[in-house]
């Protein structure tokens, strides 16, 4: 070792950037380890720095006896008084050894020494990035192994992983390179940082960089979506009326915004203004098809999106991309439907309105407007509720709701237990056992075969009826009369 260590202990804390108390305890341990080599494990040992020499000291305590049995951990009165004349018999007494441990001695040492040293290093790397993560990090390219590429950062190297690489990008060796690191973890083989290109914080991360008003607080990026390497869009909000989030984000003849898309390769760059208005902030992000109504399902968080015919597939996008994308910017499930396609669905389905009881175009035109899409949602909205909305007798509304349910489950082909049919009150929904004349074995061969109802007695045929063994043309006329008969008499 050198003579001085003072001076190797500053300038490798200075070229490592660790902490002199940390190489100097490296430097006990190995000088420690090596004692061991050389004077084996018997007696105890003790490592310490002298700062003023700039040397480690070795010392063995011994204790001090009259006579030496074991040279090994005693010293004899005479030789300890050599040492410190005051020594007395039963004290025990640090004799200073040789550090001069020999070649083997030495490369343990060195080795211990490197490892501490490493470990160190580690520790501060891992210190440095782990509360970095959602930073930008530039560094040079080193090596592509397996896909994944590793990137030089400083004192570090970080990983951007085949799947976190923009499609299509190639790298080379020294190239420059930016990236957002995604999560810093602490293994065996020290801190790995791990990076991405891919992520929308990266271009969030980007645009932070180019325009100074995100800085200032003035503009805030609300949200980010991503379709690497191939399109992005991006939603801004300004707190200061006079200042335009969309146009400081494109800068000057869009200087700002090429300066992104030029560190992302070309990707196309969408930037739109946020809105607290839902519906007019999901039709900012459909940009640039111009849409012409909105129909929201706000418990869903979904949108029913109409388009003229010729902005239909600016709207959704090559592959449905536009689409997609806007519907991962805003948070709202999205569908978009043409204006001669919302015609055709919207026809149909006020012709579904107008075959329930009391619904004629007007009302089945309030029941569209509304939001009503189905004869579902219908069957399952409160008697009471609908009455205000059509603005008539909540008994009149408790039929239509009635009626709703029956066509719903007939629809369906699903079941609807008696419990919940009893509820809406409409005789046409009432077991067949409560009809005149329809005993418990009669009423179990109709339900065995799908006539539950009085509803469904009536909506047959005598055929049909009549071929049910047991049931004649003759009884299967009475049961249609006597179906109708119920039904007129419970609702006069």
């Amino acid at each position: 070792m050198p003579s001085n260590l003072n001076f190797v202990i500053d300038q490798v804390g200075k070229d490592k950037g660790i902490d002199r108390k940390v190489i100097i305890e490296a430097l006990e341990q190995a000088v420690l380890t090596a004692s061991r080599k050389k004077y084996g494990h018997q007696g105890e040992i003790e490592v310490h720095f002298n700062e003023e020499a700039g040397e480690v000291e070795l010392f063995q305590f011994k204790q001090v006896v009259e006579e030496v049995t074991n040279p090994s951990t005693e010293i004899s009165l005479e030789e300890a008084r050599e040492l410190d004349s005051e020594a007395q018999i039963g004290d025990s007494l640090g004799v200073k050894l040789n550090t001069d441990f020999g070649r083997i001695g030495a490369q343990t040492a060195k080795q211990v020494i490197i490892q501490k040293v490493r470990d160190a290093e580690r520790e501060n790397v891992y210190n440095e990035f782990k509360d970095r993560k959602g930073d930008l990090v530039s560094g040079t390219v080193q090596r592509m192994e397996k896909g994944n590429l590793y990137i030089s950062i400083g004192r570090a190297e970080a990983v951007l992983l085949s799947k976190e690489q923009i499609s299509g990008e190639s790298y080379r060796q020294g190239e420059r390179l930016r990236a957002y690191i995604l999560d810093v973890q602490k293994n065996s083989k020290g801190p790995q940082i791990f990076v991405s290109r891919t992520h929308p914080g990266f271009l969030i991360k980007l645009f932070e960089m180019e325009v100074p008003e995100i800085s200032e607080g003035v503009i805030k990026m609300i949200s980010a979506a991503r379709e690497p390497g191939e399109r992005a869009k991006i939603s801004v909000y300004s707190s200061n009326r006079d200042v335009d989030p969309v146009g400081a984000c494109v800068g000057m003849r869009g200087s700002r915004v090429q300066s992104v898309v030029q560190e992302l390769r070309g990707e196309r760059i969408d930037i739109i203004p946020w809105s607290q208005d839902q519906a007019k902030y999901v039709c900012n992000a459909l940009a640039p098809a111009k849409i012409s109504r909105v129909y929201i399902d706000e418990e869903n968080r979904h949108m029913e999106v109409v388009v003229a015919d010729d902005q239909l597939s600016l709207a959704i996008g090559k592959k449905g991309q536009n689409v997609r994308l806007a519907s991962k910017l805003t948070g709202w499930k999205i569908d978009i439907k043409s204006e001669s396609r919302m015609e055709k669905i919207s026809s149909e389905i006020l012709e579904k309105f107008k075959s329930l009881p009391h619904i004629g175009d007007v009302a089945s035109r309030v029941l569209y407007n509304e939001g009503f899409r189905s004869i579902k949602e219908v069957s399952e909205v409160d008697p009471e509720e609908l009455a205000k909305v059509l603005e008539i007798e909540k008994e009149k509304a408790a039929e239509i709701v009635k009626g709703a349910i029956q066509m719903s489950r007939r629809e369906e082909g699903a079941e609807v237990s008696q419990e919940a049919l009893s509820t809406t009150g409409d005789p046409a929904l009432d077991p067949v056992d409560r009809m005149e004349g329809v005993g418990e074995k009669t009423a179990q061969l109709l339900e065995a075969n799908g006539f539950k109802t009085v509803y469904d007695i009536l909506e047959t045929n005598i055929e049909k009826l009549s071929a049910l063994p047991g049931i004649g043309v003759k009884k299967a006329s009475k049961l249609i009369q006597t179906a109708k008969h119920y039904i007129e008499g419970k609702r006069a």
